[in-house]
């Protein structure tokens, strides 16, 4: 891999009129880039960051390396100019090559970081390119139905697999959801990207909003330690919804997810309750839960206490047809199925210290002979 240090002070050197107010660069389709190796095809996307575009090989550097081949895709996430930013691009960087060069065969589907060069004021990171994102692909292939058991088994093998080498490294991605989850042309292949939230899990700052809400694990709401087992919430969670073409925890906020949370787990440890930082913001000095509604008539929050025991929604419930309908299923079909919710059920445990890892996960009988 081929990584080119910025200019230290290139964020100093914006050229009038290139970005726009909130410091993206304008991209124009067919801009060269990178003293004529790269050309701007198409404008993918923009995140908090950054924003991505594909673009061809116009030239050779080096000696028949695969990111040289002229004519060949590629994306590059430009971002944004401002020196925080600058430095989420230096950290993504730093964290990509050290995933990167502890998978030198490209077995554990994270995202290869091809080459960093600097583009008036902007850090440029150079990736493969790939065809579109699992949130695409639910909507083109299952949406509102989900995806067949044998994509999201394929899929779920793969993402353990890119768990287990961010295990390994101790690197916590921190937003792993169908949109940084990208799929080859024959949507065969998957690839973990987006690593700007990422981190080393000593790192871990207590901030509620740490992760895309819907895939926000408990201990990120409730403001206790957290480590790579986050992760593992979030893909438990992007899980059953390539399986459902729903969304699991669809909370409004923090405080409406733990409430979807509780329905579905049952209720969150006193233990863990009393250690939160945000504890105030959600339980009584007794531990109930204060749901914050909004009143029908006012439209104005109120505050509603809630006692909370047993899940009243849970996943199998969810998940396994009734009886009547087992009847008429095939007896391996029934199996699957059964597994693929113990396996939704250990990736989402409240209790952290109990969810699964990425190693117990692809031992288990759900994946075993993936």
């Amino acid at each position: 891999m081929e990584i080119i240090k910025p200019k230290k002070n290139a964020v100093l050197d914006v050229v009038d009129n290139v970005d726009d107010t909130d410091g993206y660069y304008r991209i124009t389709p067919g801009e060269i880039l990178d003293d004529g190796r790269y050309q701007v095809t198409i404008t993918l996307g923009k995140g908090m960051f950054s924003a991505v575009v594909k673009a061809k090989v116009l030239k050779a550097v080096g000696q028949e390396r695969r990111q040289d081949v002229v004519g060949r895709e590629v994306a590059i996430k430009v971002i944004r100019s401002q020196e925080a930013m600058y430095s989420v691009g230096r950290k993504e960087v730093a964290i990509l090559k050290q995933l990167n060069d502890a998978d030198p065969d490209d077995k554990k589907h994270i995202v290869r970081l091809e080459h960093v060069f600097d583009h008036r004021g902007h850090m440029c990171l150079v990736t493969e390119s790939m065809s579109m994102n699992l949130r695409d692909v639910i909507k083109r292939f299952g949406k509102d139905v989900g995806l067949n058991m044998r994509a999201v088994r394929a899929y779920a093998h793969q993402l353990f697999l890119s768990l287990s080498l961010m295990k390994k490294c101790n690197i916590v991605h921190a937003d792993i959801k169908p949109d940084n989850i990208l799929a080859s042309e024959n949507k065969g292949l998957l690839k973990v990207c987006d690593f700007g939230s990422a981190s080393d899990a000593s790192e871990g700052e207590i901030t509620p909003y740490l992760v895309s809400r819907f895939y926000r694990a408990p201990e990120i709401i409730l403001g206790l330690p957290y480590d790579t087992a986050i992760d593992i919430w979030s893909v438990g969670c992007t899980l059953y919804e390539l399986y459902t073409g729903k969304i699991l925890f669809p909370g409004r906020s923090n405080n409406h997810m733990l409430l979807l949370m509780m329905e579905t787990k049952g209720k969150i440890s006193h233990r863990h309750i009393k250690k939160a930082t945000f504890r105030d913001m959600h339980f009584d000095e007794s531990n109930d839960f204060i749901s914050i509604e909004t009143d029908k008539i006012t439209g104005q929050a109120v505050a509603k206490t809630l006692v909370i025991s047993k899940p009243t929604r849970d996943l199998r419930s969810r998940l396994v047809p009734p009886s009547s309908v087992q009847l008429k299923m095939k007896d391996d079909e029934l199996k699957q199925l059964l597994h693929f919710v113990d396996l939704l059920e250990k990736c989402t445990q409240l209790d952290a210290s109990r969810r699964i890892t990425p190693r117990e996960a692809l031992l288990h009988p759900f994946l075993a002979s993936a």
